[in-house]
């Protein structure tokens, strides 16, 4: 529970420590100096994407025969975002439990549907991810084969896929009571995450899935032109900053530490000096968790509220 909490502190000394007190002023002098009219731009773009997933939500519920009130799914989202900076991916169980509160949609299927989110975000991650094979094959390659032997990702890739199958037989073919037992207290919970599979508005679905995406790298975009270090560089560069930045925010809480440090040394790869990749991740990552405490806070003081009869 406090592991995440803890790395992330322990990544924010290691940086502060391997920067030069040259370094810490630059990047101090980064945050007095940058143009904030994109920081707040990134910001505007960021509440289209909550939107974006609220609304994306309510095609999954309505498959399974649930109206919900669409202020309600928003906020929960909100809430939801605020929580995962606490505890890694408890975001997903809170925005269950409030729908299962406000709504009465049962717990099981709302957080099957929340599962199910998170399989087509995965999906359209590694979109992504192939993307920046293509255009940056070589400079990829490079990094990752400098953190893990290659061997070792080969070795590690053949043992998961192996023991998926495994998995997978087992879930499908065993007759044990215990695996019956499972299968049924997770029927709620299956027919949650295939909804998607079978809904009327699938296409609906997937269009809202990519444009929450497409908002999240918008978001990381635009703050790009708030320091004139960074305002020129590619595309590229900016989509591989936008994978490992994402990678980063599941590492830790919120990507607490994480994020700025991955910043760093994905722009580093291109020329980008360790202080102002630094101060470029500490500044998008600042903005974006300030964003999200301040709607998650007021969501959380309004839902009682609003549903109050």
């Amino acid at each position: 529970m406090f592991v995440p909490l803890l790395l992330g502190f322990g990544l924010i000394y290691y940086q502060y420590t391997t920067l030069s007190a040259e370094e810490l002023d630059k990047i101090k002098s980064c945050f007095q100096q940058a143009d904030y009219f994109y920081i707040f731009l990134s910001l505007f773009v960021a509440l289209f994407g909550y939107w974006a997933r609220a609304y994306r939500w309510k095609y999954s519920l309505q498959h399974l025969g649930y109206q919900t009130d669409f202020k309600n799914d928003l906020m929960s989202v909100c809430v939801s975002y605020f929580m995962n900076l606490t505890i890694p991916r408890s975001g997903e169980i809170t925005r269950a439990a409030l729908l299962k509160k406000y709504e009465n949609v049962p717990f099981d299927k709302g957080f099957g549907t929340i599962v199910a989110e998170r399989i087509v975000d995965l999906l359209i991650f590694f979109l992504f991810v192939g993307l920046a094979f293509v255009l940056q094959f070589e400079k990829l390659y490079g990094f990752i084969k400098q953190k893990i032997a290659f061997e070792k990702i080969i070795l590690f890739g053949f043992i998961g896929v192996i023991l998926g199958i495994i998995f997978l037989l087992i879930w499908i073919y065993a007759e044990w009571s215990i695996i019956k037992k499972l299968k049924n207290k997770l029927s709620g919970l299956i027919e949650g995450m295939t909804s998607i599979l079978k809904m009327k508005d699938k296409w609906k679905y997937i269009f809202f899935s990519f444009f929450i995406w497409f908002s999240y790298l918008v978001m990381f975009y635009l703050p790009i032109f708030a320091l004139p270090e960074t305002e020129n560089i590619s595309f590229d560069i900016v989509i591989m900053g936008f994978i490992f930045g994402s990678l980063a925010v599941g590492f830790t809480n919120g990507g607490l530490g994480a994020y700025p440090l991955a910043i760093a040394m994905i722009f580093s790869l291109y020329g980008i000096s360790n202080d102002i990749g630094a101060a470029f991740g500490w500044l998008a990552w600042t903005s974006q968790t300030i964003l999200t405490i301040f709607l998650g806070l007021i969501s959380y003081a309004f839902l009682p509220l609003y549903n109050k009869k």
